[in-house]
């Protein structure tokens, strides 16, 4: 049976995605349309690319996430550089490396641009904040920045989609003013864009399925405030769930797996390999309970 997929963000948590992919193959789902934010957008890319599940566990199991750490080449000889970098460039790592990797995987499909997949098939959500927008790439692209999505790179977008903010310089997207728009990870404005699909069309032949990388939100816990720095970190967290969680509470919860990921943080990239194999087992084995008792 053909359905389609929503992931979340959640870094590099997301090899639990790898887990629940197995399991949706074992139950013979296959997976047609789909979308993502942050480390969701890549999976959601690979697979529109035409990636089999075995060759996406394959890339990302060889894969040396340390090989991403690309700051400017001065902040390695010029000691405290890099928090000056944070400063003015607002990010410690250019993000290239990483670009150039999606671009490179992508291409081995003959994948580049979102001419080359079907259309509507692949959905990106980016945060604009110059603009203050919730931007869906590539159906927003037009109309927003008079840009031609079929000209637009894959890859690109997806560097946009994971851009963590502080952790990766932001992308600057030209539009229809003088002003470029600083592009950050689509999470920060909706983690889990699972009403990305909802103006298809095409909704009512397929399931929508959603995984998110967290419990659901009937189980999150109330968070303690006792300072600042824990009121900042809970003004994120909220910023990223609020929407969200809303809308998961009043629609399509039957819809969605949920994997709660503890003892990982979202850019932990020097995570050891017994870590990436726990994160798999426990996306398999949750979304094969899910499995047993969902109905579309």
């Amino acid at each position: 049976m053909k359905i389609d997929a929503v992931f979340s963000g959640g870094g590099v948590k997301a090899f639990a995605f790898i887990g629940a992919l197995e399991s949706l193959e074992e139950r013979n789902l296959e997976l047609e349309r789909v979308a993502g934010t942050s480390a969701g957008a890549i999976l959601a890319a690979f697979l529109a690319a035409g990636y089999t599940v075995k060759e996406i566990r394959h890339i990302l199991d060889n894969l040396d996430l340390k090989t991403f750490f690309d700051p400017p080449h001065f902040s390695k000889i010029i000691p405290g550089s890099k928090w000056l970098l944070l400063y003015f460039q607002n990010g410690l790592y250019k993000g290239d490396k990483f670009e150039n990797w999606l671009y490179i995987q992508l291409a081995k499909k003959n994948i580049y641009t979102f001419r080359d997949v079907p259309e509507n098939y692949l959905k990106v959500v980016v945060s604009d904040l110059t603009l203050g927008k919730l931007v869906v790439i590539p159906d927003d692209l037009e109309r927003i920045y008079g840009i031609n999505p079929n000209h637009f790179l894959i890859s690109k977008a997806v560097r946009m989609s994971a851009g963590f903010p502080y952790f990766f310089m932001p992308k600057k997207l030209p539009g229809k003013t003088n002003e470029k728009s600083i592009m950050v990870d689509g999470g920060l404005l909706s983690n889990f864009p699972l009403w990305v699909f909802d103006q298809d069309q095409n909704k009512q032949r397929r399931p929508v399925l959603g995984v998110k990388l967290s419990d659901s939100t009937e189980m999150i816990q109330p968070r303690r405030i006792k300072n600042a720095l824990e009121m900042l970190h809970a003004l994120f967290s909220t910023m990223k769930q609020a929407h969200d969680a809303r809308y998961v509470s009043t629609s399509e919860g039957k819809n969605i797996i949920f994997i709660p990921v503890k003892n990982v943080e979202t850019t932990d990239f020097r995570i050891s390999s017994e870590s990436k194999k726990k994160l798999i087992d426990e996306g398999k084995q949750r979304t094969k309970i899910f499995l047993q008792y969902w109905s579309t």
